[in-house]
């Protein structure tokens, strides 16, 4: 199988329904729809599903991931991941993203392998998760073993550019044989740079912030118990950030 395209897209991670209409009026060809944006990313409700796609026509990939944290799943998590496969499946989606590693780091390629199966005839995005292993390039063929569609990945390292030497090798040994896909801290500042290591696509949130509309607040108190997490802004994706990139293409 060769997932070598004419031409790279751009994905947007989407955390709201309005993130989403935000995409495909920037541009975007495909949403990456989570939950939980200061955790990297949980599966989103059956309700912000079923609106997304009544309100957008460009493709929603569901991240599938019980919680945050590691990506090493006990047998109960395995269970919430194949229904929340299912449920994503009902709600017409065109794919879903999930990772699974062993306790040493490695992709767990027989989970996943389980999951893929279980998706079709969604697509399956096998996401950062391998940035979180031990040997890159053996993740690679893992993960290709496991029938995924594509890998998103910032090259082993905090950011996409940061990681960029690594994410062309993995460009070049992937060989066509899985939809390399880059993401974190794109913009159109590092686009074009990221799109010369041959990546299939660009993945980026074009995140933007505005403060809340509530007169009363509250001080000293931290819902998610990190001070560090403002209580009073909302983030959303910008239109125009993602315009940006997509101009890059």
């Amino acid at each position: 199988m060769n997932f070598l395209s004419n031409s790279p897209i751009v994905e947007v991670c989407a955390f709201s329904l309005e993130s989403c209409m935000a995409a495909e009026k920037g541009g975007a060809k495909r949403i990456e729809l989570c939950s939980s944006i200061y955790e990297g990313g949980t599966t989103p409700s059956a309700g912000l599903i079923q609106l997304a796609k009544e309100r957008v026509s460009i493709e929603i990939h569901a991240m599938i991931r019980p919680r945050g944290g590691d990506f090493c799943y006990s047998d109960d998590e395995i269970s919430v991941m194949e229904a929340d496969i299912r449920m994503v499946k009902q709600c017409g989606c065109e794919g879903v993203i999930l990772g699974i590693l062993q306790k040493d780091g490695r992709v767990n390629v027989s989970q996943t392998k389980a999951l893929v199966a279980l998706a079709k005839p969604m697509q399956v995005t096998f996401h950062r998760a391998i940035d979180m292993t031990p040997d890159y390039l053996e993740s690679l063929e893992d993960i290709i073993e496991t029938g995924c569609h594509r890998i998103l990945t910032s090259g082993q390292k905090n950011t996409a550019l940061e990681g960029i030497k690594a994410i062309e090798i993995l460009v070049n040994q992937a060989k066509g044989r899985i939809e390399i896909m880059a993401g974190s801290g794109i913009n159109a500042h590092n686009a074009k740079l990221l799109l010369h290591t041959g990546v299939n696509a660009l993945h980026l949130t074009g995140k933007s912030s505005r403060d809340s509309e509530m007169v009363y607040r509250k001080e000293g108190i931290a819902m998610g118990g990190l001070s560090e997490v403002p209580e009073y802004e909302v983030v959303y994706s910008d239109f125009m950030k993602i315009r940006a990139v997509v101009d890059c293409l």
